[in-house]
């Protein structure tokens, strides 16, 4: 179907009070692409803590015989970068609910620190749930980049992990790419074609790379193809919470020049916001 897999998943956690629902959700994640679990705890290790964190998992519906859990003490974006090297890992797991303290801290400068600098994907769950919550629509980014197809590729192989059956494949398309002087009905009627002219062209550049996919990944599930014009990752971002999406579907941040750094990208835009679970997509062995 695909080489892409999710086989080592390396979960940062703290001891909040959604402990037992990030747990049970990286169980799950676990079971379903018939992963190894990673559990890396960035504070000391205490009996207390130990004897809650096995309990938890042992309270889990779902279990997993390959689960190592670490404890290391330092500053939480490295020790987490690091782990996640050591361990040779597919995809770093994070949570936090939106009402704790803690999401400053797991999911505010820590992850776009972690999401900027991570050699690998990243899943970001902001809904974390002790009873199963499926996932029934995933919202993936269409953007004209290189990594656009392995993103998409990604989408539908998650899709088919969690039993996803609609993908919307959005294209962002910069409002500067039609800006034309409207002033009258000719121009706008330019302005107009001009609009449905790009449209168009990334509706078939996208349906394109969906077609090369193989058929085991893409017969299941109903995918469609969305154009929203205005600026990247803001628009995308606030089109997945219109239509309530379960997961948004990222390219990892692109590789910035100095000048770039001081720009809010497209990832700083999902990222401030969060409209839903997000996942980052950066393959090993694709930087």
């Amino acid at each position: 179907m695909s080489s892409i897999a999710f086989k080592k998943i390396m979960v940062g956690f703290a001891f909040s009070p959604n402990l037992k629902a990030n747990i049970y959700e990286a169980l799950r994640m676990a079971h379903y692409f018939g992963g190894e679990l990673v559990f890396v705890h960035v504070g000391r290790k205490t009996p207390e803590k130990e004897s809650i964190f096995n309990e938890i998992v042992g309270s889990s519906p779902v279990q997993s015989e390959k689960i190592s859990v670490h404890w290391r003490i330092g500053d939480p974006v490295i020790t987490l970068l690091q782990a996640s090297k050591d361990f040779d890992v597919d995809l770093i797991l994070l949570g936090a609910l939106k009402r704790e303290n803690v999401l400053k801290f797991y999911l505010g400068s820590i992850a776009r620190k972690i999401t900027r600098k991570a050699k690998c994907s990243v899943l970001l769950l902001i809904n974390p749930s002790v009873e199963r919550q499926p996932c029934q629509h995933i919202v993936v980014n269409g953007l004209d980049s290189p990594q656009t197809k392995l993103t998409i590729e990604a989408a539908f192989v998650v899709a088919n992990a969690l039993g996803v059956k609609k993908i919307s494949l959005v294209e962002e398309i910069s409002r500067s790419k039609v800006a034309v002087a409207v002033d009258d009905d000719r121009s706008l009627r330019r302005a107009t074609l001009k609009k449905e002219k790009l449209r168009r062209q990334e509706q078939t550049r996208v349906k394109d790379v969906v077609q090369k996919l193989s058929d085991a990944l893409t017969a299941d599930v109903n995918w469609t193809t969305q154009s929203i014009f205005g600026r990247r990752g803001y628009s995308i971002g606030h089109y997945a919470k219109l239509v309530r999406a379960d997961l948004l579907v990222m390219n990892a941040q692109e590789n910035l020049s100095f000048i770039d750094r001081f720009i809010t990208r497209d990832i700083e835009h999902i990222l401030a916001e969060l409209p839903t679970d997000v996942l980052i997509i950066n393959l090993k062995g694709n930087e």
